[in-house]
């Protein structure tokens, strides 16, 4: 035990003739070291504190200010009018300093304010331009010179070099819509799922809700937004995360690939190491506040509100609502491996332990050959089964005792880490390689990932990796961030030797890892088998398919003048159609992180404008021309609602939010009821890609990530996630369930390949038409010439 290690270092002996002391030089000093670590940690967070509290001022400048009030003590002028010698006379105890005294004092009061007035003045006009949104309803490479000029003042007064959290403060709140205008978008979405019938009555209660009980719901809104930095965000996190009593493997988790076409090593172990350090520097970087914030444009910043909770983080059980329990800096992470967990020490005489030393820790892990402990095996799948029994087995067998020791060192670990003992990763030769290697990372055994914990990092002994990460504290792209930063720093910066090991010296003398102790008793154990098998029923039911489409990617869109998004979502509707006969609302998930403590907004993408290039699609008699025509009205249409959503001009977390004060005023809402009950049949989402830039993927073009994906969200729908790799592949993860007699993964995902060939082929055909027209008016200008 590493407790047990650091006291060995302090041994004594009592002798008549007093107390004869020996202490190891060795231990003396890591702890000499540890600590000096830990106080220039303290420094660090505390000048980068200091840095973004006064950004986009810097520190020096109020030397700068004082430096100019004290001078103007020595010229005749007064730039503060009079109020430095207010100042000077208003003194406390003033009878006890002289003149000068009294001056100086004053006017460094004075500069100081003054300082203070400029820095919220700086704040405050960067909060209202970045409160403008104009730029992004603008076409793609069409920039006004309006814009410009705004964009040339974000970046006057942002500053230079800005921390992670710099611009916390100068976000906008995210603005509440106005009732009149979600209906209306509302309404409008739901017109071409809707038969007339089913349309006039959704209308009705549209009204009558709107001449009602909107006026008095939206005003409790509107105070909330007042009042609070983000009037969406803590009751989405509470009410459609932390009250679900539902398992939230599968249904809310989701996972993260590797990278898809490169290994970098073969060893388990190794791979691991590398991987577990480049996550503890990001770590480091984060804490201290050292990232440089997220910015659309190179210039309009993301809120990184999220990245707080990435490691550290624990989703703790309760009867009726979970919580999100995080702490400051851990020193440890739980490993597990064949139905053992392990406590692995992360530090050593204050530095974080080097990748061959992780590497060494590891191998000890994997070379056990103890058995787990009665009840240990399947443990972890408390936290897949549903949250009520999880809640009241927590609270009657690990609160005391070594169980709550030990379910502590989990709960409070950076995070966790499963070293896996069959291998997984994306093999060309095997047709459903990929599939396996998503329904691993989803839900594994049920029992051998802790669904609970900020992430779980999954290690295979082929050397692959991924993620499993819970949903409530944070949203993908937050993964995704940390993800691209350790990925490029385990390639690109630490590396492996011509044997696959970590590079470095191994270090012997690290104290080994610690297996956890429990005491299981046989009730307990019958809990834990009820939650296995209540989650291993619903692991069983996911039908997984990855799909990667090859035939063009993210170039060819652009030059057919698309947004890629909406030439995607529009070839997802295709495919719905197709497959299933019939229109269905959909879900796809939009940021509004530029906004303080931003998380997501629903893009509809099922709208009229799509069903008619779908009908259109679908009609023998429609020519290609016509079919062109009604795509890029769709995909126009649909590029300005994820507009609106990005903007603060969504339509369903206003909605979900009015409904919350209904159910707190006590009120029932017929519509509020029915808008929150409609399933979303498709739910889609694209996972970002190259959030960072640092890797060149033009040339490296193998080290791409697969994506991730999630499970599906209805019981007769799908669950589809996509992401744009480089200009040539686009990768789908497809879900459903096998329950469902009108569900197929696989052939869903051959109807969005036929989707996106059909779509391309009326841009082909459109660039063939215009060829053949050039090719005529070369031809009449050649015979002009000749006659």
């Amino acid at each position: 035990m590493a407790e047990a290690h650091q006291a060995v270092g302090f041994q004594f002996t009592v002798r008549p003739d007093g107390l004869d002391l020996k202490l190891s030089k060795e231990v003396i000093k890591n702890i000499y070291l540890s600590g000096v670590t830990a106080w220039k940690k303290r420094a660090i967070q505390f000048k980068n504190g200091v840095l973004a509290g006064v950004y986009p001022a810097s520190p020096s400048s109020w030397l700068i200010v004082v430096i100019a009030m004290m001078s103007s003590l020595y010229i005749p002028f007064d730039p503060s009018l009079g109020m430095i010698d207010a100042l000077k006379e208003n003194l406390p105890k003033r009878h006890c300093m002289s003149v000068q005294t009294r001056a100086v004092l004053s006017a460094i009061l004075f500069a100081t304010g003054l300082w203070l007035f400029l820095i919220y003045l700086l704040r405050y006009t960067l909060k209202a331009l970045l409160s403008y949104h104009g730029w992004i309803f603008e076409s793609h490479g069409r920039m006004s010179k309006s814009t410009q000029m705004w964009l040339s003042l974000v970046k006057m007064f942002s500053g230079r070099r800005p921390l992670l959290y710099s611009f916390q403060a100068s976000l906008p709140r995210l603005p509440v819509p106005s009732v009149d205008d979600t209906i209306h978008r509302y309404l409008e979405s739901v017109r071409s799922l809707l038969d007339s019938e089913q349309y006039n009555q959704m209308e009705t209660l549209a009204n009558d809700f709107k001449d009602s009980l909107a006026a008095q719901l939206q005003r409790y809104l509107i105070l909330k937004s007042w009042w609070g930095t983000n009037y969406v965000s803590d009751w989405w996190e509470e009410y459609i995360y932390l009250r679900g009593r539902s398992p939230i493997m599968v249904n809310s988790n989701f996972y993260i690939m590797d990278l898809l076409y490169v290994n970098p090593t073969h060893r388990q172990a190794a791979r691991a190491g590398n991987v577990v350090h480049a996550m503890l520097q990001y770590r480091r970087k984060l804490e201290r506040g050292e990232h440089a914030p997220l910015r659309a444009l190179g210039t309009v910043p993301m809120c990184s509100t999220q990245m707080e909770r990435i490691f550290n983080t624990t989703r703790i059980p309760g009867i009726e609502t979970d919580i999100v329990q995080h702490l400051t800096d851990r020193k440890h992470l739980v490993v597990y491996h064949k139905g053992r967990f392990f406590q692995v020490w992360l530090y050593t005489g204050g530095r974080h332990l080097l990748p061959s030393e992780l590497e060494t820790q590891f191998l000890r892990i994997l070379n056990d050959t103890s058995e787990p402990l009665p009840g240990e095996l399947k443990l972890a799948a408390l936290t897949a089964g549903n949250r009520v029994p999880w809640a009241r087995a927590r609270n009657k067998y690990f609160s005391q005792g070594g169980n709550k020791a030990s379910l502590d060192a989990i709960e409070s670990a950076a995070f966790f880490l499963t070293l896996d003992d069959e291998a997984q990763g994306y093999d060309p030769t095997k047709t459903k390689s990929l599939d396996s290697y998503a329904k691993s990372l989803l839900h594994g055994k049920c029992y051998d990932r802790w669904f609970d914990k900020s992430f779980t990092l999954i290690s295979y002994p082929n050397g692959k990796m991924g993620i499993n990460a819970e949903h409530s504290w944070a949203d993908a792209p937050i993964v995704g961030h940390m993800w691209e930063y350790v990925l490029a720093t385990d390639c690109f910066h630490l590396g492996y030797t011509e044997e696959g090991h970590c590079k470095g010296d191994v270090n012997k003398g690290l104290p080994n890892p610690t297996r956890l102790q429990w005491q299981i008793p046989k009730e307990c154990q019958d809990a834990i088998e009820t939650s296995y098998l209540s989650a291993k029923q619903i692991a069983d039911d996911v039908d997984f398919h990855g799909y990667l489409f090859t035939e063009f990617g993210k170039g060819l869109i652009k030059k057919c003048r698309c947004s890629p998004d909406a030439f995607i979502q529009l070839a997802l509707q295709l495919a719905q159609f197709r497959d299933q006969r019939v229109f269905c609302l959909t879900y796809e998930s939009s940021m509004t992180r530029m906004f303080r403590d931003g998380r997501t907004e629903t893009v509809r993408s099922c709208t009229s404008e799509a069903v008619a290039f779908v009908r259109a699609m679908e009609d023998a008699g429609a020519t290609n021309a016509q079919r062109l025509a009604l795509f890029r009205k769709a995909a126009d249409k649909h590029q300005n609602m994820y507009r609106l959503a990005m903007t603060g001009s969504g339509i369903d977390r206003h909605l979900f939010c009015l409904y919350i004060v209904s159910k707190y005023l006590g009120i029932d809402s017929p519509f509020l009821t029915k808008v929150l009950s409609e399933p979303w049949k498709l739910s889609t989402s694209q996972t970002p890609q190259q959030q960072l830039n640092l890797v060149d993927i033009n040339k490296f073009p193998k080290y791409v990530g697969a994506g991730g994906g999630f499970g599906p969200v209805a019981d007769d729908g799908y669950g589809v996630s996509y992401i744009i790799v480089g200009e040539n592949l686009i990768t789908f993860h497809i879900s459903s369930k096998f329950s469902s007699p009108d569900t197929d993964s696989f052939r869903f995902g051959q109807h969005i390949g036929k989707a996106m060939l059909d779509i391309q082929a009326l841009f082909k055909s459109e660039n063939d038409k215009k060829m053949v027209e050039q090719a005529k008016q070369i031809q009449m200008e050649n015979g002009r010439k000749h006659k």
